[in-house]
C-alpha cells in the first residue's frame, strides 16, 4: 500500500476499482470528464441515462442485488439534485449507494457562479455519510471512507468533489476497504429469546428487509421450522420466505396477504428479524387491526436506531441476523432438544393459506372484456419464473402486487419503492438489478402516470446499453391512488387524476428500438408475457386494464385524510361531513 504518484481522477478511478465497481451509472458532464476519461482502461464501463435520477436508483438496483457498494456519478448543480429522490429511496432500503457529485470550482464556492449549488445541504438527511474533498490529495482517501461507511452502515454516501480537484499530481494509496458484520449479540440476550420461546403458544417469525440483505435465508427457514413458527414477510419484502413454503403465510402492510395478517395476530411471542418495523407496514389492512399488541415482541436489527421506532421490543438485539438465527437455532436445540413439529400450527397455516387464496383467486376471476387488473396480475404472477427480479414502483393499482408476487424462490428479488414511495423508481433499479444479474429475468411494475416519470424516457438507455429489462406498464388511463381519495374523499371531483389519450406504448418502444407488446386480454399474458422472457431484448408491455372506482384498492393513507369541511359559502357545496 505504498503511496504512488498519481492524478486525483486516477485516485478517484483506482478507488473504484479497488472496491470491485465495474459500472458507473450517470449523465456525462464537464466536471468529471478528466475522470470519466480513464474509465474504459481502468475496466468501468460507463452507463449513461437519459435522466440522472434513473441512474442513482440503477446504481441501487444494482446494490440490492449484489450486496456491494455501488456508484452513480453526475453533473454538478442541477445535474446532483437530480440525485436526490434516488438517494432518499436508497436510504430507506438500507442500499449500499456513493452518490459521486462534483460541485462548482474551489474559487467559485460562494460566488453563485454558473451551475453552483450547495450540494452538501440537500443529500443531508439521505445518506448516512458525505463528505467534501477539501484537498486534491485526499482524493483516494475521502472515497475510500464513502465506500467504507456504505458498507458498514447500509446506505448511500455522498462524495462531493470539486470540480478543479481532479487536476494536479498527488500521492496516494490505493487499497479495498474491509467489510464488517454487525456481530453477534451478547450471549444473556439470546438466552432471554430462548427464554421467551420455550413458553411460546403460538410464536411468529416477521421476516423483514434484513433477511435479503444478510442472505439468512436459509437460517431463517431452519428456525421456522425447529419452532414450526409461521413466517409473515415485511411490507414490500416477498423476496425474505418463500409463500411457496408450508410455513410462509406471505406479506402484510398494504393489499398484502390476509393469511399473514390472521396468522400475526394470533401470535403471542413475535420474533421480528431484520426489520424495523417502519408504521406504514403495520397500519391496518382489510379492517383488520392485526399487530398482537399484547405479545412479546423479540427484535433482532444491525442498526441500533432502530430501536422503538413503532414497537417497544422486550428485547432488542443489535446483531447480523444470518449470525442471529444461527445462534438462536444452536441454543434452541440445546434447550429444547426433543422438540417436536407441532401439526396443529402447521395445519393452521395451511388453512388460513388455503382461505385467501381462495378469497384472491375469486377478486381475480373477472373475464371482462377488458381486463381487470387483478385478473392481469394474477396471470402476470403465474407467468413469472421463481428466478425472476421484480422491481414495483407506487400507485394503487401498481401496489395491488404486495398480494400477488408469491413465487420467489430466494432474497433479493423483489425491489421494491419502499416507504420513499417515489413514482418512477422500478425501471432504472431494474436496469441495475439486470446488470448485476444478467441471467435472471428482470422485470420492471409500473403504472402509466409512474411510467410517464421515468420509464418511457429510459427506455432510450436500455436499448443503448443493451440491457434487457422487461417493462410492464399497468395502463388504467389514470393515477390511480389520489384518483381513489378524490372518490372517497372529496365527492367523485376528479381533479389532475385523469390521463386520456395515452399513446400506445408498445408502438412508442417500437420506435426507440424495443419489442412492444400491447395486451387488453386476460388469456393473452401469459403468452406475452413468455415471449419478452424469450427475446433476450429489451421490451415494453402495454397492458392496458379497466380503472375507475369499481376496481381501484383502498386509500394508501385513510389514516391521515378526512372529509373535507369548506366555510366559505363559495366552497360550501363542496363540504361532506
Amino acid at each position: 500500500m505504498a503511496k504512488q504518484k498519481m492524478t486525483p481522477s486516477e485516485a478517484l478511478v483506482e478507488t473504484l476499482v479497488a472496491e470491485g465497481v465495474t459500472d458507473v451509472f450517470g449523465l456525462v458532464g464537464s466536471a468529471f470528464m478528466d475522470a470519466l476519461d480513464l474509465f474504459p482502461d481502468a475496466g468501468i464501463r460507463f452507463i449513461p441515462v437519459a435522466h440522472e435520477q434513473a441512474a442513482g436508483h440503477a446504481a441501487d438496483g444494482l446494490a440490492r442485488v449484489t450486496g456491494r457498494p455501488q456508484a452513480c456519478i453526475a453533473q454538478n448543480g442541477p445535474g446532483a439534485a437530480n440525485f436526490v429522490s434516488a438517494m432518499a429511496a436508497a436510504y430507506w432500503a438500507h442500499s449500499p449507494v456513493v452518490a459521486i457529485t462534483p460541485e462548482t470550482g474551489s474559487m467559485g464556492i460562494g460566488t453563485g457562479g454558473f451551475q453552483e449549488l450547495d450540494q452538501m445541504a440537500m443529500f443531508e438527511e439521505q445518506t448516512v455519510y458525505q463528505v467534501r474533498v477539501n484537498r486534491p490529495d485526499r482524493m483516494a482517501e475521502l472515497a475510500r471512507r464513502c465506500f467504507y461507511r456504505a458498507k458498514l452502515e447500509l446506505g448511500p454516501t455522498q462524495l462531493n468533489i470539486p470540480r478543479d480537484y481532479f487536476y494536479g499530481d498527488i500521492e496516494a494509496e490505493i487499497f479495498a476497504t474491509p467489510t464488517l458484520g454487525a456481530g453477534r449479540p451478547p450471549q444473556k440476550e439470546i438466552a432471554e429469546a430462548v427464554s421467551l420461546l420455550k413458553g411460546a403458544k403460538y410464536p411468529v417469525i416477521v421476516s423483514g428487509g434484513g433477511v435479503s440483505q444478510g442472505d439468512a435465508l436459509d437460517e431463517v427457514r431452519a428456525l421456522a421450522e425447529y419452532l414450526s413458527a409461521p413466517v409473515i414477510n415485511t411490507y414490500l419484502h416477498n423476496d425474505t420466505f418463500p409463500y411457496t413454503h408450508e410455513l410462509g403465510c406471505g406479506p402484510i402492510g398494504y393489499c398484502g396477504s390476509k393469511a399473514a395478517m390472521r396468522t400475526v395476530a394470533k401470535a403471542d411471542v413475535v420474533l421480528a428479524l431484520g426489520t424495523r418495523l417502519g408504521v406504514f407496514g403495520l397500519l391496518p389492512q382489510y379492517d383488520m387491526t392485526y399487530w398482537p399488541e399484547d405479545a412479546a415482541l423479540i427484535q433482532v436489527d444491525r442498526d441500533p436506531k432502530q430501536w422503538g421506532l413503532s414497537k417497544i421490543p422486550n428485547i432488542f438485539s443489535v446483531a447480523d441476523v444470518k449470525e442471529y438465527a444461527a445462534d438462536l437455532l444452536r441454543e434452541l436445540k440445546s434447550a429444547l432438544p426433543d422438540r417436536q413439529r407441532n401439526e396443529e400450527r402447521f395445519a393452521d397455516v395451511a388453512r388460513e393459506k388455503a382461505a385467501w387464496d381462495e378469497e384472491l383467486e375469486d377478486w381475480s376471476s373477472s373475464t371482462n372484456e377488458l381486463m381487470h387488473p387483478r385478473r392481469f396480475l394474477w396471470e402476470l404472477n403465474l407467468a413469472l419464473p421463481d428466478d425472476a427480479l421484480v422491481a414495483t414502483d407506487i400507485g394503487n393499482t401498481c401496489s395491488i402486487t404486495n398480494g400477488y408476487l408469491r413465487g420467489f424462490k430466494g432474497v433479493r428479488q423483489h425491489l421494491a419503492a419502499l416507504t420513499w414511495g417515489n413514482c418512477g423508481f422500478a425501471y432504472g433499479c431494474a436496469m441495475g438489478a439486470k446488470i448485476g444479474k444478467p441471467d435472471a429475468p428482470v422485470f420492471a411494475i409500473q403504472g402509466d402516470g409512474a411510467w410517464g416519470i421515468s420509464g418511457l424516457s429510459e427506455v432510450m438507455t436500455a436499448v443503448r446499453e443493451k440491457i434487457p429489462v422487461i417493462a410492464i406498464v399497468i395502463n388504467n388511463h389514470e393515477w390511480g391512488a389520489e384518483k381513489k381519495n378524490q372518490i372517497d374523499f372529496y365527492g367523485d371531483r376528479f381533479v389532475g387524476v385523469d390521463l386520456p389519450d395515452n399513446p400506445d406504448y408498445a408502438k412508442v418502444a417500437e420506435a426507440m428500438g424495443a419489442k412492444g407488446y400491447t395486451v387488453d386480454d386476460y388469456r393473452e399474458v401469459q403468452d406475452v408475457v413468455r415471449e419478452a422472457m424469450a427475446s433476450g431484448e429489451p421490451c415494453v408491455i402495454n397492458a392496458v386494464v379497466e380503472g375507475g372506482e369499481k376496481v381501484l384498492a383502498e386509500p394508501f393513507r385513510r389514516d391521515a385524510l378526512a372529509m373535507p369541511t369548506r366555510h366559505l359559502a363559495k366552497y360550501a357545496h363542496l363540504s361532506l361531513d
